[in-house]
């Protein structure tokens, strides 16, 4: 589903959306860049994330691609990808709380980064959809049940079209797994490394799940819970504790 202009519901799966080529209208501007609940780009401290990662940036002149790259950017290396222990309670998957908290996987950076563009007023909904990963670590495929991983992007409307974004694995974790960090120039969907730095196959998409206007909170949870119910603590809001994905590359 790339195309996706339509409204799409936060507590329906993707087979629900409706998918349109036409440009988004005003009252689509004005929901798409709103703040949510989950999408708090009003807090202070998604202000002062966006504000540094915007620094010597003259917004009003700028680009909204230039904007779009500059926060993938921040947000791919300046929250640190980790797994384990991670927040996947409604307050924890704040984009707020992915900033004070420094660390998350693609479920938390998507979200900022939607956020982040939501504040500059950039369109952006969160994607979501089912990967297999060839690169996970043989502790986190035995929490994971194989290599099949539930997975969240962001998309962001620019230049007349949806692309898919990916901020997610930071440039120290893909040189310790021996991949190329994913870029993003703005105009080209930036999915996961479809091959490593060897020329291996690293990620390939196998379902797609749509777009949603926010964090379809019931959605996730019930994916994280019915596809990998050993990667949830006990209490089911969070992952599992113990070790680092950084560590385990060694």
């Amino acid at each position: 589903m790339t195309d996706t202009l339509a409204p799409t519901t936060s507590t329906q799966p993707a087979a629900d959306a409706r998918t349109t080529s036409a440009p988004p209208t005003a009252e689509d501007r004005a929901r798409l860049t709103a703040a949510t609940d989950f999408l708090d780009h009003g807090h202070e401290r998604v202000t002062a994330f966006v504000d540094k990662a915007l620094n010597g940036i003259d917004r009003d002149a700028a680009d909204p691609v230039d904007l779009a790259v500059a926060l993938y950017y921040a947000v791919r290396d300046g929250i640190h990808y980790e797994v384990y222990g991670a927040d996947l309670s409604p307050q924890g998957l704040k984009a707020s709380a992915v900033i004070s908290g420094g660390k998350g996987f693609c479920l938390h950076k998507s979200v900022l980064y939607a956020a982040c563009c939501r504040a500059v007023g950039i369109p952006a909904r969160l994607h979501y959809s089912d990967v297999r990963n060839h690169l996970a670590s043989d502790r986190l495929r035995s929490y994971i049940g194989g290599d099949v991983f539930f997975h969240g992007l962001a998309t962001v409307y620019l230049e007349g079209r949806w692309v898919k974004v990916t901020p997610v694995f930071n440039k120290l974790l893909c040189r310790l797994y021996g991949m190329t960090p994913l870029e993003f120039d703005g105009r080209s969907d930036s999915l996961y490394h479809p091959f490593d730095a060897q020329g291996r196959q690293s990620m390939e998409f196998l379902t797609d799940h749509g777009d949603f206007d926010d964090v379809p909170y019931a959605f996730v949870m019930e994916n994280m819970r019915r596809k990998h119910p050993k990667f949830l603590d006990e209490d089911g809001t969070g992952t599992v504790g113990g070790g680092s994905l950084a560590d385990e590359a060694a």
